[in-house]
């Protein structure tokens, strides 16, 4: 399982400057994820982050530097994508992520218990 291990200390450092959440790692989609009051919000793929937003942002996203859509069974997964490292180089485009991010958790739903 590799991935960054820089941009995931850098998501981790972000993540925590946040008050009021809490934060939990976990390995999976053949990563790392940053697991926001138990939903899944962002994951390092490699050298990808694989963000988790609303839906309803997604032809905004799409127009992103380093944007790509997540693909399940050849059909594009709306509310998730892929992020090379071109689109979240600079600063303010690194916030972008993390804020579409943490802003969708406060209202996604958590993954059913098995």
């Amino acid at each position: 399982m590799a991935y960054s291990i820089e941009l995931a200390d850098r998501i981790c450092e972000r993540l925590s400057e946040v008050s009021g959440i809490d934060i939990q790692e976990k390995k999976m989609f053949s990563g790392l994820s940053f697991l926001v009051n138990g939903k899944m919000c962002i994951n390092v793929s490699h050298d990808n982050m694989m963000c988790r937003y609303h839906p309803d942002l997604e032809e905004e996203v799409s127009e992103k530097t380093g944007f790509l859509p997540m693909m399940m069974k050849r059909k594009q997964l709306k509310g998730y994508c892929y992020v090379e490292p071109a689109g979240f180089q600079k600063r303010d485009d690194f916030e972008y992520w993390i804020k579409i991010c943490l802003d969708y958790n406060i209202v996604a739903k958590a993954s059913k218990k098995k």
